[in-house]
């Protein structure tokens, strides 16, 4: 079924279950503070919050620690975009720098 938001014609669809799973070493706040993050979800489904039909939706997660272990973003394709692009050219300037441990 297609459908018309803002000019654009979009399909439809039942949920994609396009996700993958990455380990992550840093740290994530959540409703009871800081914590230490190992794993990343990354999805594009249909997302719980952002009013978007599909987002690009990312839980930084510690599942040993339980459920309040969680920091949830829900992104447009754009935004999500963006946000790469932006990440790589912070660590392009860093390496530059000499700011980046070199990997043996």
């Amino acid at each position: 079924m297609q459908t018309k938001r803002d000019n654009l014609i979009m399909e439809t669809n039942m949920c994609t279950m396009i996700v993958e799973k990455v380990k992550v070493d840093g740290s994530g706040k959540g409703t009871s503070g800081w914590f230490k993050l190992e794993q990343a979800n990354v999805s594009y489904d249909h997302p719980f919050n952002a009013p978007l039909e599909h987002a690009l939706n990312i839980d930084f997660v510690n599942e040993s620690q339980g459920v309040g272990a969680r920091v949830a973003v829900e992104l447009s394709e754009q935004a999500a975009r963006e946000l790469v692009k932006t990440i790589l050219a912070v660590l392009d300037q860093a390496d530059a720098g000499g700011h980046l441990a070199r990997r043996a």
